[in-house]
């Protein structure tokens, strides 16, 4: 039985929480800063092996405190970016195996700092982007033998979009804005370089639909430091609805507002409305040279809304937890495998989607084993990755 603290009784802690418990494999500890959301959620799944505890995970004492008197394996992190230098902190502290969900660049690297020496995994960036998606990248990378580009592309979107901005709020606004307004990675001409976030705007079509996608930070993970000086071009741009970029533009450049965040965050939270019918578009394509050739390869993926234990979940609650609790579940099936600072694409891709927790990755929102891979290219050049379903 795997023992592992979860801080965060939000939108994903609690699915991430749910998850664990229900496989029978671990006991699971919920803790937020009020101990009654994190009772609830407890009380809500109602599942043998769970406790809920109140103390604020910010305080490096606090947190310290309870790992002394409540042991465990692991930590998993589902604050914000921002806290989870600490936690890392106090997870090399206890000497225990450390989870996060952050998509801060500088945060990573600190964790990264912290993971030195350490005979125990630290894996930051889990979840969907970055996360997933690095690991998806990683395995179309190892089918060529020279790369010219990679391009990863990542949607969390409404259904039925009908503000101006053609969006929902379906996770941290703290998060959305933070991709938003800080410099992004990305390798150009063989270069890594920063480019400027709601830049690079472009269009793209998937299944018959338009979409935009542009520069956000964060996605990237770690994947432009593990391929970047084999590849041409790499660049990680999220999806959305034509049109949304030029309505941020407007808020967090002309009306400056990427300078106030606060009022940014108060503004979006109080006019843009949360919503669980979402949709998660996964869009990777690589180029590069097979047998001679210059050939691509796409992975390309949608997920929806799932009912999970009676409840109905959204697809970015999904994606996100069941991102870091396959890698969780990885990672402590096998700690000899891992250790240190940890990058996504460590993990292979069937690995993942085989796994308890990963397979609910599998297109169309359905809990078999396959992952819709579409691949194009040469005529007559095809590959296929596992068990192959249209979505």
């Amino acid at each position: 039985m795997h023992r592992v603290l979860i801080l965060g009784a939000g939108k994903i802690g609690a699915l991430i929480s749910g998850l664990l418990a229900s496989s029978g494999a671990y006991e699971v500890s919920l803790a937020d800063v009020d101990h009654s959301v994190a009772e609830a959620v407890v009380k809500a799944h109602d599942l043998k092996g769970m406790s809920a505890y109140g103390f604020d995970a910010k305080s490096r004492e606090a947190l310290d405190r309870h790992l002394a008197a409540h042991p465990v394996d692991a930590v998993i992190s589902s604050l914000p970016f921002h806290c989870n230098v600490t936690v890392a902190e106090a997870a090399r502290h206890a000497n225990i195996h450390y989870f996060d969900l952050t998509e801060d660049v500088a945060v990573t690297r600190a964790v990264r700092s912290i993971a030195t020496g350490s005979d125990k995994a630290f894996v930051p960036q889990c979840g969907l982007a970055p996360g997933f998606i690095s690991i998806a990248a990683a395995e179309l990378i190892t089918h060529f033998q020279s790369l010219r580009a990679v391009k990863l592309r990542v949607g969390a979107l409404p259904q039925h979009p009908n503000n101006v901005l053609k969006y929902s709020l379906t996770w941290s606004t703290e998060g959305l804005i933070n991709e938003y307004g800080n410099p992004c990675q990305a390798i150009v001409d063989g270069r890594s370089v920063e480019v400027a976030p709601l830049e690079g705007l472009e269009e793209i079509e998937i299944d018959g639909t338009l979409y935009e996608a542009f520069n956000t930070s964060g996605g990237l993970g770690s994947l432009a430091e593990t391929h970047g000086a084999s590849v041409e071009s790499m660049n990680y741009k999220t999806i959305r609805y034509p049109g949304h970029c030029e309505q941020m533009r407007l808020l967090m450049n002309d009306l400056k507002l990427n300078q106030d965040r606060g009022t940014l965050k108060h503004i979006l939270e109080n006019a843009v409305p949360q919503t669980l019918q979402d949709v998660i578009i996964v869009y990777v394509a690589v180029t590069g040279m097979q047998d001679g050739q210059l050939r691509e390869e796409n992975y390309v993926n949608k997920i929806y809304p799932q009912l999970i234990a009676g409840r109905l979940w959204s697809a970015i609650q999904v994606t996100t937890a069941a991102g870091i609790t396959a890698v969780v579940d990885l990672v402590l099936a096998r700690p000899d495998r891992f250790s240190g600072f940890v990058a996504q694409e460590q993990f292979r891709l069937p690995e993942v989607l085989a796994n308890r927790f990963g397979q609910y990755y599998a297109p169309g929102g359905t809990k078999d084993l396959s992952s819709e891979v579409i691949v194009s290219g040469k005529v007559g050049h095809q590959r296929k990755h596992g068990p192959h379903k249209a979505a």
